[in-house]
């Protein structure tokens, strides 16, 4: 059989602003310690990402700045691959939907799907802006939200409930571009029957993957048992992929048409010179590949439903293995807000802290909101920083290397004769290698985190139980107890790789180890 092979995919974020640090708690830094973790085991993985260049909250930053759309794009798509690489996250292509590549790739997939009769047509009333004398996209119409009466929510979705919308559920609408009630008008559209699809849908999300995380297999069971409808794919907008076929003039795919097709667009893009792998490896069945999605929640339903019905009309291309898509991560007990500038963009903070990559990825990981809305506050991420990292694992290295230099010059000692409490040490110290393991195989980031931190712990319990530093003249004993301190930097150097690489690479470094993999945490 074809060597198990995973694709890991991050969400694309819009390319109309920065990132802020709800977007890399949610996504990034989980996506990114499961590839590192993946490729210490010396996996075969490819690890995507890029920018969602289509839409219409592109247009609408554009018309802003008075600047074209493409302008916008080119520079936040900029910024943020920037912002990305600085903070360690290991993409092995970061792309965008505005290439050729992409265009070619949705385009040929919408026609495709569109000659086997995959869509149906619709002439559907949409709203229309005569003062403007457009259609307004889902995002140009703005009202009151018909679950929890937020005045703010968009055509698309509500922000502050997460639900998602028609335009045509909102109460008293108005357009974004002239204020004005938008009317109803006429307009032809291609359309996605999900109503087919239920049916497997259902069986292969409800009774086959029950292992999903709870909030998304709730939330999808939500979506299923409400019934599903036929959803459009195309919008008539100038911004966007051109609807390929005979009567889409003035019209372009749906930006949740076309920016998941970005995922495998971007592959063939990374691959498309490469002697060894195919695009296909990794997309098509009998590649063997795993794809996981690394999304926020407000993402849930286009990945865990859209999405995979379009995979399965492609054709042999494979479905979702697992979507561990987070909830939210709100800033000082208020949801960040892009518009409200209630945010720490990463850009900033990493020119503002350049050193402390590691503290922020120590701090967002410890607080994931994996299971429910987390919270970063300005004295947390100082507390982490001082009472974890400096106090726990700072200073059990610190003082493993000092007495290592003080007593034997800087090199390793021998082991002796083991004591009890050495025996004991190092018989804990070899569960962790499990014990991360099944964590992140759970994606169960936080607990995995837990743990490196308790073998530092169990490092600092045993230099303060054993106390070399006053039995210096026992030069064989001090040696075992230090070399056991070391073996235990190194595991750390290891395991903690994927979680703080800045500094695990350091810790690597000055132990004299290199071209480890996971399995040598045990050796």
């Amino acid at each position: 059989m074809t060597q198990q092979r995973y694709t890991i995919t991050t969400a694309l974020p819009y390319a109309n602003g920065p990132l802020h640090l709800g977007h890399v708690a949610g996504v990034y830094i989980p996506a990114d310690i499961y590839v590192r973790y993946l490729r210490a085991k010396n996996e075969d993985v490819i690890f995507i990402g890029g920018t969602d260049e289509h839409g219409v909250p592109i247009t609408i930053k554009a018309k802003n700045e008075g600047v074209t759309p493409q302008q916008v794009v080119d520079k936040y798509h900029k910024i943020i691959g920037d912002s990305l690489k600085q903070l360690g996250i290991t993409l092995d292509v970061f792309s965008k939907t505005t290439s050729k590549q992409h265009y070619k790739t949705a385009s040929d997939l919408f026609k495709k799907l569109e000659s086997e009769g995959a869509f149906t047509e619709q002439v559907t009333e949409q709203y229309y802006d005569e003062a403007n004398n457009q259609f307004l996209a889902d995002r140009y119409i703005t009202g009151t939200c018909p679950h929890c009466a937020n005045e703010k929510a968009y055509g698309d979705q509500c922000e502050k409930c997460g639900s998602t919308l028609n335009a045509t559920d909102l109460i008293n609408p108005k357009s974004a571009l002239s204020g004005n009630k938008p009317v109803l008008k006429q307009t032809k559209h291609w359309f996605l029957p999900l109503d087919k699809y239920e049916p497997w849908l259902k069986q292969w999300i409800l009774e086959d993957h029950k292992e999903w995380k709870t909030n998304v297999y709730g939330q999808c069971k939500s979506w299923l048992e409400s019934g599903l409808h036929p959803r459009a794919i195309t919008r008539d907008l100038d911004w966007g992929i051109p609807v390929p076929v005979a009567g889409g003039e003035g019209k372009v795919l749906y930006v949740w048409f076309d920016a998941p097709i970005g995922y495998n667009s971007f592959t063939q893009e990374l691959l498309a010179n490469d002697a060894t792998r195919k695009w296909e490896d990794y997309w098509k069945k009998d590649g063997n590949s795993k794809l996981v999605h690394f999304i926020g929640k407000d993402n849930i339903v286009f990945h865990c439903i859209i999405f995979p019905s379009m995979l399965k009309l492609f054709g042999d291309y494979i479905l979702p293995d697992n979507v561990p898509a987070n909830e939210f991560l709100n800033l000082e007990g208020e949801k960040f807000s892009t518009s409200g500038n209630w945010a720490v963009w990463l850009h900033e903070f990493l020119a503002d802290f350049p050193d402390k990559t590691d503290v922020l990825r120590y701090t967002l990981c410890s607080n994931m909101p994996e299971t429910k809305d987390a919270d970063f506050t300005w004295k947390d991420f100082q507390a982490k920083n001082n009472n974890e990292l400096a106090a726990n694992l700072g200073n059990f290295v610190n003082r493993a290397f000092v007495l290592t230099h003080k007593f034997f010059e800087g090199k390793v000692p021998a082991l002796s004769t083991l004591e009890e409490i050495d025996k004991n040490t190092l018989a804990q110290a070899k569960e962790f290698n499990a014990k991360i393991s099944d964590s992140l195989d759970k994606y169960r980031f936080r607990e995995a985190l837990s743990e490196l931190m308790k073998l530092s712990n169990l490092g600092n319990k045993y230099l303060a139980d054993t106390e070399p530093w006053k039995i210096k003249d026992n030069k064989e004993r001090v040696g075992t107890i230090l070399r056991i301190a070391l073996e235990i930097a190194g595991k750390i150097s290891i395991l903690g790789l994927p979680f703080l690489p800045e500094t695990t690479t350091k810790m690597a470094t000055w132990l004299g180890i290199s071209n480890t993999q996971w399995s040598d945490a045990n050796k």
